[in-house]
Parts: structure tokens; C-alpha cells; sequence
């Protein structure tokens, strides 16, 4: 029991989980992941063995996610949004033992005929389904081998926006690392009530399973992210936190209006991209406690974080590094990491995780995230940070969101184009950017193209997908 047998010796009968179908205390759940546990171990599931999950994240997913950690097994979760193709690439390249399905976003089960080369079973199906059910399989006998400090609790594939996905090997060590940095970071306790808003696949989601676990605070699950939903949950008090990307917090702010924030909303972590500065500022407005933080599969989640109070004084910094995650930044301005929550297999022959981002750090040694290496431009032979010229459309305050890409061209190299939402999108608006960035940016760094779209494409995390960007403009 890596991870929830510190919840059991602090709050055993307390809360670990609520999905509007159930509520377990942290006695329930372990006694539920014991029981699939020993079914996997019938099915011939051996420690250091892959076992694939997949489905919206519910009370029978979680305890599949803790059985198999119990089991000895790593876990290696998949995407609900991801399509048959992308996710039987993605059982090719993580090679599991077997695949458990639970119920998908419309509630669900995965068809595992759709899986004709892996061994799929599924999660809560009656007994005598036509289809394999894991509620068919004798639980075995004897003690469970659980995992060590040192083993591999998760495999996680990159966003692989660059086409060339990989899989990032998490131990316990690392998410027990960053599980004590976040709880010392922002003062978590066990009577917080997360939102169960990410996807397992990505490593914020895993991260705030490990962390409520070591932490003996409660999860609510209500399947995909929704708007109302959300503000529904916060507006009632049953929920005291919650993991969201700025799309989602862009999302919620706008449903929400100029009301102020509810008194038990004690913090809103954002992450898993920038937030731009005016989405912060509309929050800090509105009473929002929005904690910034900056992190990646390699460090298993959070590497800087500031918790909401730092947040008000400084709106936009992402915080120091968490307790025991050691930094620095090169002459180019390159975040470097090193410490354990990075994982193994990551660090270069210097002895440091290249991360590829760019940061600034201010005299009290807090960091600001600048922009991404490989996403600056060459125009023209001058270096362009496509995070500045965003910032600058973005001050208009009739822009929503903003994305600035680099795309070939035969003078230039590289000529800067934007894509734009607006409410308000048009011939003036576009004349009114123009100027915009023809008084604020020098030639090389004024969009050549300004494109208006419905919407920024992203990848199934929520991050930028600038290939397709790209790809608008050619």
C-alpha cells in the first residue's frame, strides 16, 4: 500500500472519495483495491508488470488505479479523449500485461472488442456478462507484494505533439516526494476537497491521487470537466480545491460573472500551461485564491509553485521550487531540474533535467515562465519569443486568447503569424492589433498574419497544439 496506507493511519474513516454514486472512507476504498488487487494477481499479474487503465476517473477506477499499485503492478492510464487510434498507438508502445476498462465520458464501458490483441477486462460488469469481466476472476489468496519506494508507479506518455510520443517511468519515490512538497507548499490538510478534474494520463491527474492519498483529504468525482458542474460544486461548498488548466479556469470566470469568489474556496491551482496575465488578474478581482504553478511528466508534476498569498503580491510569478527540488537557469535562460520527483532516466550527462522552457528569476527568487525553447522563432536571423507578442495582443481588451507561431518562409525563415479569439472578431479589430503591435513590438517581431479562430486548438491535456496552428496558416 505505497500510497494509502498513510491515509489510513491519519484518517482512516474520513472521506478518500465521492462520485455522486458513492462515498467511501479511505477503510472503503482499501478494502475495494484489495479485492481487485488479488484478482489481478489470479489473472497472473506480477510486480514490475504494465497494467493499462482506462475510463472516466470514478470511485471503481480509482480503487482499479490503487489495486493495481497493490498488486505490485504499474499503472499506465489512458486518455478517455483519445481516439481507437491514437490509443491502440498508445497500448503498442506501453505494452501491457492486460487492459481494465471502466465507464467511458457518456458512462459507458469500453467495447473490448475494439482491442482485438490485448487481454481487456472490465471494471464493475455483473457476473455472467458475455463480455470479460473482472468481477468474474476468483480473487487469490495470500499476501499482496505491493511496490517499493524505488518502483515504477506509473508510465505516462508525452503529450507527443512532435509525433514521436515516449514514456515517462514515474517511481513511488517520486510522487511521495511530490506529494510532501505540494502538501508543505500550500498547506494541505485532511479536510481539503479536491476536484477530481484531470485525466490520469496526465501527471497532474496521477499527482493529485498520490498527493489526496498522503495526504487523507477527499476526492470529488464527477467525471470530465464541466463548467456548471464546477461552479456548482464550489458555489455549495463541496469543493475546497481544484487542478485546472487555464482554459478551464477561462471557462469558469466567464460563467461565474463579477460575483465574488465563495469563502470556502481556499485555492484554485493552476497549471499544465501559462495563464495569461489578464486571466490572473480577472481572478485576483474576483476574490479567485489562485495558486500558479509550473511542472512536467519528467518531475512528476510540480517543480515551481505559488500559493495563492505570493500570487496577490505578485500576480503571474509561478513560485520558488518546491521543498527538495533543486533549479537553475542557463546563460539562454533554460529551466534545469535535478532532485526526487524527477524521474529516472531524465537527467543529462551534467546531472540535470533539460526542461526546453524559459524562465526568468526575480531578486526574491521567484520565477516567471518566459517561454518555451523550441517554440521561438527566427525571423529575419532575430529571435522571437512567441510568449512576448502573445502578451501584447492579449492586453487588448476585446482578446480572449491569443497563439503566436512561426511558420516557413522563403525571405524571412520564419515569418510570425497569430491566431486570435475574440467575441468580437473583424476587419477593425484586426486594423486596432495591427497598430497594436506596430507601437509596441520592433518589425521582427510584428504578426505578419493575424487569423481569427473560434477557438485554440489543444492537445487531449490542454496544452497549445502549435503544429495545428501551424498548419491553419499554411
Amino acid at each position: 500500500m505505497p500510497f494509502l496506507s498513510q491515509a489510513l493511519s491519519i484518517n482512516p474513516a474520513g472521506l478518500a472519495l465521492e462520485d455522486g454514486e458513492v462515498a467511501w472512507s479511505y477503510e472503503d476504498l482499501s478494502r475495494e483495491a484489495e479485492e481487485i488487487a488479488h484478482r489481478l494477481r489470479t489473472l497472473g499479474v506480477e510486480p514490475g508488470q504494465v497494467v493499462a487503465l482506462a475510463g472516466r476517473l470514478n470511485g471503481e477506477l480509482l480503487a482499479a488505479l490503487h489495486g493495481i499499485w497493490k498488486a505490485g503492478a504499474t499503472v499506465a492510464p489512458l486518455n478517455d479523449r483519445w481516439t481507437l487510434k491514437e490509443r491502440s498507438k498508445a497500448l503498442r508502445i506501453l505494452a501491457p500485461r492486460l487492459l481494465l476498462t471502466g465507464a467511458g465520458p457518456e458512462g459507458r464501458s469500453d467495447n473490448t472488442s475494439l482491442f482485438p490483441d490485448q487481454v481487456v477486462f472490465k471494471l464493475g460488469s455483473p457476473r455472467g456478462s458475455p463480455s470479460p469481466s473482472l468481477s468474474d476472476v476468483d480473487p487469490s489468496q495470500g499476501l499482496l507484494p505491493g511496490l517499493a519506494g524505488g518502483a515504477e508507479a506509473a508510465h505516462l506518455l508525452t503529450s507527443g505533439t512532435s509525433g514521436r510520443p515516449r514514456v515517462v517511468r514515474i517511481t513511488v519515490g517520486n510522487l511521495r516526494a511530490s506529494a510532501h512538497g505540494t502538501r508543505e507548499c500550500l498547506d494541505l490538510s485532511p479536510s481539503d476537497r479536491w476536484l477530481g478534474s484531470l485525466s490520469l494520463s496526465h501527471v497532474g491527474g496521477v499527482a493529485l491521487v498520490t498527493r489526496a492519498s498522503m495526504v487523507g483529504s477527499a476526492l470529488v468525482l464527477r467525471g470530465p470537466f464541466s463548467v456548471a458542474t464546477f461552479l456548482t460544486l464550489m458555489e455549495d461548498g463541496s469543493i475546497t480545491h481544484a487542478s485546472l488548466v487555464p482554459t478551464m479556469l477561462h471557462q469558469a470566470l466567464e460563467a461565474w460573472g463579477v460575483r465574488a469568489a465563495p469563502d470556502s474556496l481556499r485555492c484554485l491551482l493552476i497549471g499544465g500551461a501559462p495563464a495569461r496575465e489578464s486571466l490572473v488578474q480577472v481572478a485576483l478581482e474576483g476574490g479567485f485564491p489562485i495558486a500558479l504553478t509550473y511542472g512536467l511528466s519528467e518531475a512528476s508534476s510540480q517543480v515551481v509553485t505559488a500559493p495563492p498569498a505570493l500570487v496577490r503580491e505578485k500576480p503571474g510569478t509561478v513560485g520558488a521550487p518546491l521543498p527538495g527540488v533543486k533549479v537553475r537557469v542557463t546563460e539562454r535562460g533554460e529551466l534545469l531540474v535535478k532532485g526526487p520527483t524527477v524521474a529516472p532516466g531524465q537527467l543529462r550527462e551534467d546531472g540535470w533535467l533539460h526542461t526546453g522552457d524559459l524562465v526568468r528569476k526575480d531578486g526574491d527568487g521567484h520565477f516567471w515562465i518566459t517561454g518555451r525553447q523550441s517554440d521561438r522563432i527566427i525571423s529575419g536571423g532575430e529571435k522571437v519569443d512567441p510568449v512576448e507578442v502573445e502578451k501584447v495582443l492579449e492586453s487588448h481588451p476585446q482578446v480572449d486568447e491569443v497563439v503566436v507561431v512561426g511558420v516557413p518562409d522563403r525571405e524571412w525563415g520564419e515569418r510570425v503569424v497569430a491566431g486570435v479569439v475574440s467575441s468580437t472578431a473583424g476587419l477593425l479589430l484586426k486594423e486596432e492589433l495591427d497598430h497594436l503591435a506596430r507601437v509596441t513590438l520592433s518589425p521582427a517581431k510584428r504578426p505578419r498574419s493575424i487569423r481569427f479562430l473560434e477557438s485554440i486548438p489543444r492537445n487531449p491535456n490542454g496544452k497549445v497544439d502549435r503544429k495545428k496552428v501551424r498548419a491553419l496558416f499554411r
